[in-house]
């Protein structure tokens, strides 16, 4: 069952149950990168400040819907600082190009990390920022904020210091996966690399949680299968022991032991560990909204943190990619989207009923 929410992420949330949820897959709007047309929409923040804030809050509430053994899954790309300038995303969209880049800015992301008048627009984290200068300043809670500012072409780290928020907000950052994109989008600048990935967080609310390992395990490759069973492969030095402590014949006390019978039986094995580089191209979808993580890239996360049966929750629907692979797995997916119009793409892709029709069966 696929269930639509039309409104803000953090008051939509408030209406989910406590530990409802097994699962969370999202990518929220990226700071700065464009204007939705939707007012208090999450990106448009005056300062990176506040939209690190914003994001808190949310997943605050999220903490909260998730369940003690639940997990989220975060998408974030970076950026440099820039004032408004570049090719707007729909010229990107025409061409049929992936739009996740900083392209077409609709605010400045140059300047003070925090607002340096001490809150004036929203202040620091939670609106705790007392004027958090170049240096930092410890707020009531002990937490120290990095001050500082943004220079043009400075790269902003994003996706790291959303990730570091959220884990002094309580999380714990399991995994750091990067989600490297083959196509990426070319760009005529010198004096740098051309951006090619960007990063998924493994969160969790505890130390244990539910993860189907199994699940998303990768193949291994021939090489390496031939490796092993090679009769001298019990008197060799190399990488062949990872792949024994992977695949679970090994256990972490038999790391100085290496018997011929498990080297001989890890030959037989088709699958290890899941490496933490995802390569997958970016696919456009031709709807009105374009910045939709491509299906594969989804899929392993619902995979190993939801189990079948189980609810995946996206509060940040967009064109409903994670819903779409919910479906498509066996979850059930509660989907909640800020732009009417987008719920609109969410429902025809879908295949939803109209939203008068489910508030009517809902009564």
């Amino acid at each position: 069952m696929i269930r639509l929410l039309n409104g803000d992420a953090l008051a939509m949330l408030r209406t989910l149950p406590s530990e409802s949820v097994h699962c969370v897959v999202t990518s929220p709007p990226y700071w700065g990168l464009r204007d939705y047309g939707v007012a208090g929409q999450i990106g448009l923040e005056q300062s990176l400040g506040q939209h690190i804030d914003a994001l808190v809050g949310v997943f605050r509430e999220v903490r909260r819907v998730l369940r003690k053994d639940g997990t989220v899954w975060l998408n974030y790309g970076d950026a440099y600082a820039c004032a408004p300038n570049g090719r707007s995303a729909a010229d990107t969209k025409v061409l049929g190009n992936d739009d996740r880049t900083f392209r077409d800015k609709p605010i400045s992301t140059v300047g003070p990390i925090y607002d340096p008048a001490g809150g004036a627009k929203g202040g620091g984290p939670r609106g705790e920022n007392k004027g958090a200068g170049n240096g930092g300043e410890a707020l009531p809670n002990g937490r120290i904020v990095a001050g500082g500012v943004l220079k043009p072409k400075d790269r902003m780290l994003l996706p790291a210091r959303i990730a570091i928020a959220l884990q002094e907000d309580g999380w714990w950052v399991r995994d750091e996966i990067i989600w490297h994109k083959p196509n990426p989008m070319p760009i005529s600048v010198r004096d740098r690399t051309t951006p090619a990935h960007e990063m998924v967080y493994l969160l969790s609310k505890a130390e244990r949680y539910f993860y189907d390992q199994e699940a998303i395990k990768e193949p291994i490759a021939e090489t390496s299968k031939a490796r092993y069973a090679q009769e001298t492969l019990n008197s060799q030095t190399g990488g062949f022991k990872q792949e024994m402590y992977e695949s679970g014949l090994v256990g972490q006390r038999s790391r100085s032991r290496r018997p011929a019978e498990i080297l001989k039986t890890l030959a037989g094995q088709e699958k290890r560990n899941r490496r933490s580089v995802w390569s997958l191209s970016t696919k456009p979808f031709s709807g009105a909204h374009f910045a939709t993580f491509p299906p594969d890239l989804i899929r392993p996360m619902i995979l190993a943190g939801c189990p079948v049966g189980g609810t995946v929750l996206d509060p940040f629907g967009g064109a409903g990619t994670t819903g779409l692979v919910a479906q498509e797995l066996g979850r059930n997916a509660i989907l909640i989207e800020l732009s009417e119009a987008y719920c609109g793409i969410i429902r025809k892709r879908l295949n939803l009923l109209p939203a008068e029709i489910e508030e009517a069966l809902a009564l």
